[in-house]
């Protein structure tokens, strides 16, 4: 999978890191129970910090998209309570929804802009 960070952005770098990751979770470039690369390996190769890296596997572990193993590194490992993820959604979608409002987007115009997101993840599926 090929990370890409935007150095101009004002999101934070441990941010973009983790939308990356779940975007390849959910396009099928990264499996349930695959390895990521090694903190040192990943900071290294996107020319980022080892302690970004680190806060970015942990918010993962947190959120339930990978689990930490000794031996193993961080592996995805999908924490998948539907219920949870549904209230997640649910917030992060609260205040996408107000900002489209604010800028005049209309139902009609989210709706065919969601159900295109969506059918770019579900192709490959």
């Amino acid at each position: 999978m090929l990370i890409r960070i935007d150095f101009n952005s004002e999101e934070a770098l441990y941010s973009q890191l983790c939308n990356q990751i779940i975007m390849g979770i959910a396009n099928a470039e990264l499996q349930e129970g695959e390895s990521l690369p090694s903190v040192r390996d990943l900071a290294n190769s996107i020319g980022i910090n080892m302690h970004t890296v680190n806060k970015a596997y942990a918010t993962l572990r947190s959120e339930g998209y990978i689990k930490l193993d000794r031996r193993h590194g961080a592996v995805i490992s999908l924490n998948t309570d539907k219920k949870e993820a549904m209230n997640e959604t649910k917030e992060a979608m609260n205040v996408l929804l107000a900002k489209a409002i604010c800028k005049g987007i209309t139902r009609k115009e989210i709706h065919e802009l969601v159900d295109s997101i969506y059918d770019e993840y579900m192709e490959d599926k």
